[in-house]
């Protein structure tokens, strides 16, 4: 009966904790350019550490998302998890598994503030990595603006 009602309960709130197969394809596209920089990057160091390192810091930021889901449910919670420490997990390069508990657990999904240091903190990831992959290309180009800009600039 539990069961059913769970299920009931589920479907009138959209699926809920149900992980939709949008949801992995999206996370395998923005893993795409740090998966090859990782790739790139074990030349130097060995690839079962950057992937031990990678999927540890993802599950510990899974569950820390969890027990922080946990204690906001509970009444008189005993401890939460500060915006501070998740988003310092996900730069961490927990990100991916920050992602896949805001879907699954449905926490930190709705508030906007948080939501857009989330996402700073994904794409910082991504164009780190890609600009890793093009050989620091961005960086050198913003640096050159920065360093010498160009007499037309400072004219305007």
């Amino acid at each position: 009966m539990a069961s059913r009602q769970k299920t009931k309960d589920d479907d009138r709130l959209g699926n809920e904790g149900h992980l939709e197969p949008w949801h992995l394809f999206a996370l395998l596209v923005l893993l795409i350019a740090p998966g090859l920089a990782l790739h790139r990057l074990s030349a130097f160091i060995g690839l079962p550490w950057l992937l031990g390192y990678s999927i540890a810091i993802s599950l510990l930021t899974y569950a820390v998302y969890g027990a922080d889901k946990d204690s906001a449910q509970e009444k008189v919670p005993d401890w939460r998890a500060s915006e501070k420490l998740l988003h310092s997990l996900e730069f961490a390069g927990g990100w991916p598994g920050a992602f896949l508990a805001q879907r699954r657990l449905r926490h930190k999904c709705s508030k906007l503030s948080y939501q857009i240091v989330f996402w700073l903190i994904v794409s910082v990831h991504v164009y780190v990595a890609t600009d890793y992959l093009l050989g620091w290309r961005l960086a050198r180009t913003v640096a050159n603006l920065l360093l010498h800009p160009s007499p037309h600039v400072l004219s305007s």
